[in-house]
């Protein structure tokens, strides 16, 4: 069998470099990688599992890895897991993704060097084959908010399709029959639900109400305002009555620029927010919204890391856990 040497010298490079390419391939050039990878199919070389194992650090440490703590919800959620660490005399790295699969991968090598113990993720890309690797090589990993309907994993969620369904409720409760989903269904499989959940509470509704998608590139103030000024340029009889936010920062801007193009919210469009962040309540108009348990989503992650960290410790109800959101009414809608 070929081993990690003959692999370094077909593709001239050192052993450490194919060490690299197998375990923190972000730190490897691209050229320098397919050099390698190409050797690797060549020889037909198979690691050994064993050598490559996780091997936790002894301190008491854990990776918390979130996707962007630019966003209220995940610091909240981080919060959530400091808190029980702390409780739990656990220590905490903490790492920022920004959205950024680069900068995800490099914050996952980072903490396997630090040799936590285990690490908590919000993934960035929910099907990245950096995560299957990790799990490969025996890292203990509980993914948060955020997980791939294929992955067998530890994972605590928000049911996003129960979140939708009571947003679009509340609007047709409330009379509305021409509603507006805002949001990106086709980049994020969490709004995608949420705007399922929506769309098949329509579905089933009685009378005639229309539920249109309105597009969105990202979750920021910024897209909200976009997309305000966007709404509020149309006639009155092309404009929806409500609209459901796929979070409450894209709410947020949404009422910001509505008020300033002159509309009235609720009397013009009511608007309906998802998260329930500490800004919802303090805006021009106090957002009606979704509330997700942000900190309970971080502590029941931190209970199920200690559980595979120390399997004699107290078990978890189970190894994927869904939590309920819950519908705050303010006065947007």
């Amino acid at each position: 069998m070929a081993t990690i040497r003959d692999v370094a010298r077909l593709a001239g490079v050192s052993s450490g470099t194919v060490s690299n390419v197998l375990n923190r391939p972000s730190y490897v050039r691209t050229d320098t990688r397919e050099r390698v990878l190409q050797a690797i199919a060549e020889l037909d070389f198979v690691p050994d599992q064993r050598s490559r194992q996780f091997r936790p650090g002894r301190a008491r440490t854990i990776g918390i890895a979130v996707a962007e703590l630019g966003n209220p919800f995940f610091v909240d959620v981080a919060l959530g897991a400091e808190a029980v660490c702390r409780e739990q005399d656990l220590g905490v790295v903490l790492c920022n993704s920004s959205y950024d699969p680069q900068l995800e991968s490099q914050n996952l090598d980072l903490l396997v060097q630090q040799r936590v113990q285990g690490i908590i993720i919000s993934p960035v890309d929910e099907k990245s084959s950096r995560l299957d690797m990790l799990k490969d090589r025996g890292v203990p990993m509980v993914f948060v908010d955020r997980v791939g309907d294929d992955r067998d994993v530890w994972s605590v969620v928000i049911d996003d399709r129960e979140g939708g369904r009571l947003g679009a409720r509340h609007l047709i409760a409330g009379g509305h029959r021409r509603i507006a989903f805002l949001g990106h269904p086709h980049r994020s499989p969490k709004v995608r639900l949420r705007y399922a959940g929506a769309r098949e509470v329509v579905n089933r509704s009685d009378g005639d109400i229309t539920l249109e998608l309105v597009s969105a590139a990202s979750w920021t103030v910024d897209d909200g305002r976009r997309l305000g000024a966007a709404l509020a340029a149309r006639p009155r009889d092309k404009r929806p009555t409500a609209v459901l936010c796929a979070n409450d920062m894209l709410a947020l801007g949404l009422v910001q620029e509505l008020l300033g193009a002159g509309l009235r919210v609720p009397e013009d469009i009511a608007v309906v927010g998802y998260d329930d962040i500490a800004w919802a309540e303090l805006g021009a108009v106090p957002l009606t919204t979704i509330a997700q348990p942000r900190e309970l989503l971080g502590r029941t992650a931190v209970e199920m890391m200690m559980h595979l960290i120390d399997p004699a410790g107290p078990l978890p109800e189970a190894n994927h856990i869904v939590l309920a959101p819950e519908l705050v009414v303010r006065a947007s809608a």
